[in-house]
C-alpha cells in the first residue's frame, strides 16, 4: 500500500474557524485512511489559542502522532503566506510504518538520541526552539552514533526572544528543547536539501587553520587565494559574492573529486589583511577541502529546481518544507518561490506544508546539519526495498 497525504491551508484570523476547516478538509481527503502523523504550522496570530490546539487537532483527525510549531511565515500547497495569519495542516497515512513521537528537552546535557530501532529503515522529523536547544551539537551526536539517519526539520520562528517560539505535540506545548517523530518502516521521509549556492573558482585544501580561521589554502595565504578567485568573477558575480559571501566545506575530506552537493555552505565572516586569514562560520581543520560559493536568487532557484528534478517520479505522496526566513520575497522577485517549485516538480496538487524557519535541518552527505538560507524538504515516498 502506498502512502497517502493531505494538506490544508487556512488564513482566517479566528483560530477556531481555521482549525475546524483545516481538520475537516484533511479528514475528508483521507477518507477511510488513518492519520498516522499530523503536522501543524501556524503564525503567531494563533499563539493565544495554542495550549489546547494539539488536543483538538488530534481529536478531530484521529492522529496517532501530532507535532507542530509557530512560524514567522507559513507554507501550504503552492502558497507561502508571508503577511497575515496562516494555519497549515498536513496529515499522512503511512502503511506498514511505525510513527513514534519523542521529546528532547535540554537541561545542560544533550538529550538521548531519537528512539530508532532500525536506522536503515528510519527517518526523523525534528522541530526545535532556537533559544533553548543546541541543535548543532545534537545533530552532530546523531551523525556520529546513527550514521546515515536522515533528519529533516527546522527551528521554530516568529518570536524575537526566549519563550516566544512555540513547539508542541499531542501532549501540549513543550517548555523549549526539541520535539521529534521517528518514521520507521515501508515509508521514508526522504531529504532534499537545497543550500542555494553555486561554486566559484576551484576547491582548495586547508593547509593551516585555527578553529574558525583559515590561514592557508594550498600552502598560500588564504586571503590571497580569495582575492585571486574574486578577480576571475564577472562584475555581477563579484557583487553577489560581496553581498553574501559563502564557503563550502567538504563533508568527506577523503574525497579528491567534489560535486556541489558535497559541500556544506557556511558564511564567510571576514578577513584579516594583517595575517591574511579568513574567518568561516564553522570549525575548520587542516586537511579539509573548501571552495568559495555564490548564493543569490538565481543560484537558489536553479539549485532547488535541479534537486527536485532528481526526485521527480519518486512516488512522492506529500512533502514538508522548511525554508529560511531570509528566503521568500526577501530573496526572490516573485512570491511563493520555493513552494511553487516543489509543486511544479512533483505535482500541482501535491500535499505540502511548512514554515519559514530560524534554521533549517537536513543532511549533507551522511550527516545532518543545521543550515541557514536553505530550503530543506522531507518527501514522503515508498522506501526502496
Amino acid at each position: 500500500m502506498p502512502p497517502f497525504c493531505a494538506s490544508a491551508l487556512r488564513t482566517e484570523l479566528d483560530t477556531d474557524v481555521a482549525c475546524r476547516e483545516a481538520t475537516t478538509s484533511v479528514r475528508r481527503a483521507l477518507g477511510s485512511r488513518s492519520a498516522d502523523l499530523v503536522v501543524c504550522f501556524l503564525t503567531h496570530h494563533h499563539a493565544g489559542a495554542i495550549e489546547d490546539l494539539p488536543a483538538r487537532v488530534a481529536a478531530a483527525t484521529g492522529a496517532k502522532a501530532v507535532i507542530g510549531c509557530t512560524g514567522e511565515s507559513v507554507v501550504g500547497g503552492a502558497r507561502e503566506v508571508e503577511e497575515g495569519p496562516a494555519f497549515s495542516l498536513f496529515a499522512a497515512h503511512l502503511p506498514n510504518t511505525r510513527v513514534r513521537a519523542f521529546r528532547a528537552p535540554f537541561d545542560g546535557e544533550l538529550p538521548p538520541l531519537p528512539p530508532v530501532e532500525d536506522g536503515a529503515r528510519a527517518s526523523v522529523l525534528l522541530l526545535a526552539d532556537p533559544f533553548s536547544f543546541p541543535a548543532p551539537e545534537y545533530l552532530e551526536r546523531i551523525g556520529e552514533r546513527l550514521p546515515g539517519l536522515p533528519v529533516i526539520g527546522g527551528m521554530a520562528s516568529g518570536g524575537r526572544g526566549p519563550g516566544q517560539n512555540l513547539i508542541f505535540d499531542a501532549e501540549g506545548v513543550a517548555p523549549g528543547g526539541a520535539l521529534g517523530v521517528v518514521v520507521e518502516g515501508d515509508v521514508e521521509l526522504r531529504p532534499v536539501v537545497s543550500q542555494g549556492c553555486r561554486p566559484i573558482g576551484k576547491a582548495w585544501v586547508v593547509t593551516n587553520a585555527d578553529d574558525a580561521h583559515v590561514l592557508q589554502l594550498g600552502g598560500r595565504p588564504a586571503l590571497d587565494v580569495l582575492m585571486e578567485t574574486m578577480s576571475t568573477l564577472s562584475l555581477d558575480q563579484r557583487e553577489s559574492f560581496q553581498r553574501q559571501p559563502f564557503v563550502g566545506v567538504a563533508v568527506d575530506a577523503r574525497k579528491s573529486q567534489f560535486a556541489r552537493d558535497d559541500f556544506l555552505a557556511r558564511g564567510l565572516l571576514g578577513a584579516d589583511p594583517r595575517t591574511k586569514a579568513i574567518a568561516v562560520g564553522d570549525h575548520i581543520r587542516r586537511g579539509q577541502t573548501i571552495q568559495f560559493l555564490i548564493r543569490d536568487a538565481s543560484s537558489a532557484g536553479e539549485d532547488i529546481e535541479r534537486l527536485l528534478g532528481q526526485s521527480a517520479g519518486s512516488g512522492c505522496a506529500g512533502a514538508l518544507l522548511f525554508t529560511c526566513n531570509g528566503r521568500g520575497t526577501r530573496l526572490f522577485d516573485v512570491p511563493d518561490h520555493d513552494a511553487s517549485h516543489v509543486q511544479r516538480a512533483l505535482g500541482p496538487e501535491l500535499p505540502l506544508a511548512g514554515f519559514f524557519a530560524m534554521g533549517e535541518i537536513g543532511p549533507v552527505g551522511p550527516r545532518p546539519f543545521l543550515h541557514g538560507f536553505t530550503a530543506s524538504l522531507g518527501l514522503f515516498v515508498p522506501r526502496s526495498r
